[in-house]
């Protein structure tokens, strides 16, 4: 399985019982996207490494583009070649998704140089930015000089910004700007108006409390290394020199993105209870990032953590968990996690002050509540808190959650796959983890653990020709599960045993090479003893010799347990022509695909033509039922249906046909309703 690349619907989750491994974090998209617009902005080239790549910086990136900054990706370094405060380009459309540390920013410092040195820029995102809101950020631009107008519902993106070239800005006094809304708007004020300190300090004020202060702390830690040293009265006022200039540092690293090692400390912390601990690596104690602070509440519930300069350890201390009250106004992201600890806590879990989650991605305190009562918990909202109380064991439910298109959602809510009535959790449009961990899912089913009978199999069985094999891989792309092409092992058999000289006609030396069989499959291809042979698999001369060599029993006991081990969280779809009668008998569904033989040898006339080989399609027909007869007449593992298989003769139907019908079947069979 790779990471969700496509807009799958849904993703099943099943029970999962424990956690152990390393998981290696993306860079933080809080650091990420403000590096970005600093070295936009800055004079020189600056050499980014370990970026995130993610939707969000995506859009960042792309703006920067638009906006004539010179980009060169080299070996996953990113050298960004800055505007040194003047614009290159004066009039672009920037659509930047969903992005709050793109749009805000942005909309900063395209106001200040479009008032000073003229130009025409419209920001844009989804329907969803387009609710967040923005005028507290506008309101402080407007007195300055910055003109900028709204498309929409006022205080709200879409907006344009514009002047005239040889404006100045009312600097003079103090800039003030709220911060009991989002600390976004202050950040985005320290990023834009170095660009306007030239022979004054540009003072800005804070009007009521300042939420969320960790990530103005990251604000203020990157200007310093771009050269802009602001200093600070509390966190009230806020004074950048006069004559700042921003400068490159040369290098930068990005730290692992704290917010999201907040979902592997919580694993280790439900679900590491014995042996290796949950390793993370790329962010440690020594981060930058307001979020770390997560650790502390961990602890405080009862993980058991320790760590070092970039790296941190989770084991399960305390069970269950203990329940805590907390004020969450230092991690507003990395509190959501909290929320879904709190399912595994031994009282109520109550998280106040927390009113931010409101203007979010979407309504987090509303959604978390909605989401969190789908999987039996009892919850209670407010302006600014919520509290969770988890389920008794008999009232968890298998629940099919909602994401509302916020990453944070996602991943918060995989957790409650750990839960103790061992019934699964769908998470629905999972590809939204793609704005900060596109490989999110990938790295949890890397360190979690299922029973076997736990997860989810789908078996496709058939005679030669018959599409099974397309139809398995159709499947398990569209559920996001992994693939046994059991064909392919017995392919991949016969290229083992034509590289050793062995006789095929040995049984003993055959199954030999089969039970010690180096093989594995990653992004599509195939690789057998560290060599990629996935065009060699599909040569006639591999399909004859997996003839020969799936006919011998002990070859076949010997790749059984090498089939059975593709048996993996999510989910495996797995073909063959004994895959539900012999390998996997208790599959929650069997398909048996078939289809006339005229049909078949239609088919495998068309792919041995593709491929430049002359064939007769008589000849073909009657070779197809000869081996079906041949195959079905075998004492071992003989080709038929398993007695509780759907047939499904596709020899009208299209593959897309052919894949709904499978997955119509496996949506009837699972718990969450349709």
């Amino acid at each position: 399985m790779t990471a969700l690349p496509t807009h799958r619907p849904f993703l099943d989750l099943p029970p999962l019982t424990g956690a152990s491994g390393t998981v290696r974090l993306p860079g933080s998209k809080s650091i990420s996207n403000r590096v970005l617009l600093l070295a936009g902005l800055a004079a020189g080239t600056t050499a980014v490494h370990d970026l995130l790549d993610s939707d969000d910086t995506r859009v960042m990136l792309d703006a920067l583009r638009a906006l004539g900054c010179t980009l060169r990706d080299d070996g996953g370094v990113l050298h960004v070649t800055g505007l040194g405060g003047r614009l290159h380009v004066h009039e672009a459309d920037l659509f930047l998704g969903n992005a709050g540390t793109a749009m805000r920013p942005l909309t900063a410092a395209l106001a200040v140089l479009a008032a000073t040195q003229g130009g025409s820029f419209t920001l844009a995102g989804v329907p969803r930015m387009h609710e967040r809101p923005i005028g507290d950020l506008v309101d402080a631009l407007r007195p300055l000089g910055c003109q900028v107008e709204d498309l929409g519902t006022p205080g709200y993106p879409p907006l344009r910004l514009h002047g005239t070239a040889g404006g100045t800005l009312a600097v003079d006094e103090p800039i003030r700007v709220r911060g009991d809304v989002s600390s976004q708007f202050l950040t985005a004020l320290l990023l834009a108006l170095p660009l306007v300190a030239g022979t004054r300090d540009v003072v800005i004020t804070v009007d009521g409390e300042l939420i969320s202060r960790p990530y103005v702390e990251i604000t203020l830690n990157l200007l310093a290394r771009f050269g802009i040293e602001v200093e600070r009265q509390g966190w009230s006022r806020f004074t950048i020199p006069a004559g700042s200039r921003y400068l490159t540092p040369g290098h930068i690293h990005v730290e692992g993105d704290a917010s999201s090692a907040s979902y592997f400390v919580a694993l280790g912390a439900i679900a590491a209870d014995g042996g290796a601990p949950v390793r993370i690596e790329g962010v440690g104690l020594d981060s930058i990032q307001g979020d770390i602070r997560f650790v502390e509440a961990a602890q405080a519930m009862g993980a058991q953590v320790r760590g070092g300069p970039g790296w941190l350890s989770v084991h399960r201390g305390l069970w269950p968990l203990k329940a805590i009250t907390l004020d969450c106004n230092h991690i507003p992201d990395a509190a959501m996690t909290l929320a879904a600890m709190a399912l595994y806590a031994d009282g109520t879990t109550r998280l106040t002050n927390i009113a931010s989650w409101r203007v979010k991605e979407t309504d987090r305190i509303a959604a978390m509540a909605a989401e969190l009562r789908r999987v039996g918990a009892v919850v209670e909202e407010g302006a600014d808190f919520i509290a969770v109380t988890p389920p008794a064991r008999d009232a968890w439910r298998a629940a099919a959650v909602r994401t509302y298109d916020d990453h944070r959602m996602a991943m918060c809510l995989s957790l409650a796959a750990f839960n103790p009535a061992r019934v699964p959790v769908r998470i629905l449009e999972p590809h939204c983890v793609a704005k900060t961990f596109p490989g999110y899912f990938d790295a949890l089913f890397g360190v979690a653990r299922a029973r076997p009978e736990d997860v989810p199999v789908i078996t496709v069985d058939g005679p030669t020709a018959s599409g099974k094999g397309t139809l398995a891989a159709e499947v398990a792309q569209a559920l996001g599960y992994h693939l046994l092409d059991s064909g392919a092992l017995y392919r991949a058999t016969g290229l083992a045993v034509m590289d050793d000289g062995v006789d095929p006609a040995d049984e003993t030396a055959v199954a030999r090479v089969a039970g010690l069989l180096d093989l594995r499959f990653d992004g599509g291809r195939c690789w057998l003893r560290g060599q990629d042979v996935t065009d060699a698999l599909r040569s006639e001369q591999a399909g004859m010799m997996a003839s020969r060599v799936s006919a011998l029993p002990a070859v076949r006991e010997a790749l059984h347990g090498l089939q059975l081990a593709f048996r993996r969280a999510p989910g495996l779809v797995a073909d063959g022509r004994d895959m539900g009668t012999v390998v996997f008998p208790d599959a929650e569904l069997k398909v048996y695909l078939t289809a006339s033989a005229a049909q078949r040898a239609e088919r495998r006339h068309k792919q041995l033509i593709s491929k430049g080989i002359s064939s007769n399609i008589q000849a073909l027909r009657a070779d197809l039922e000869a081996r079906d007869l041949r195959d079905s007449s075998r004492t071992v593992a003989p080709l038929k249906p398993a007695e509780d298989a759907l047939q499904l003769d596709n020899s009208v139907l299209t593959i897309d046909e052919s894949v709904k019908r499978v997955l119509g079947w496996w949506s009837e069979r699972r718990p969450f309703g349709g």
